[in-house]
């Protein structure tokens, strides 16, 4: 059978495209033609009432991060908001995560997989 074998883009609006863009690549490190390191990537719609990103946004990207803890510090010296809950985003199962916002109001989950396979 025939099947998707992985992510193409991503793709959305902005009011500021370039200032956008640009955000994306100091920050994160994204840029327009990024190659990626393998691994996971969940592909999983939500409930329409889902409280886990804000019901304004119709999406909300996860990027894979190698060192969460460096990148939130990274972050908070540029004066980002981090948002953690170690309690529910912190389990070996799955990894540990934490939540930003681009300059548009975008929810951005971030993720560092467990040291072995995920669950």
């Amino acid at each position: 059978m025939a099947k998707a074998v992985g992510i193409g883009g991503v793709f959305f609006r902005a009011a500021d495209k370039d200032g956008l863009s640009t955000w994306y690549e100091q920050h994160l490190g994204v840029t327009g033609l990024w190659q990626t390191e393998a691994g996971y990537t969940v592909f999983s719609p939500f409930a329409a009432d889902t409280d886990y990103f804000p019901s304004a946004k119709q999406w909300m990207i996860n990027f894979r991060v190698d060192d969460l803890d460096g990148l939130i510090s990274q972050l908070k010296a540029a004066d980002i908001a981090v948002e953690t809950r170690p309690d529910e985003w912190d389990t070996v199962e799955t990894g540990r995560f934490a939540r930003i916002h681009d300059p548009e109001g975008n929810p951005i989950e971030l993720w560092q997989p467990p040291a072995g396979p995920v669950a």
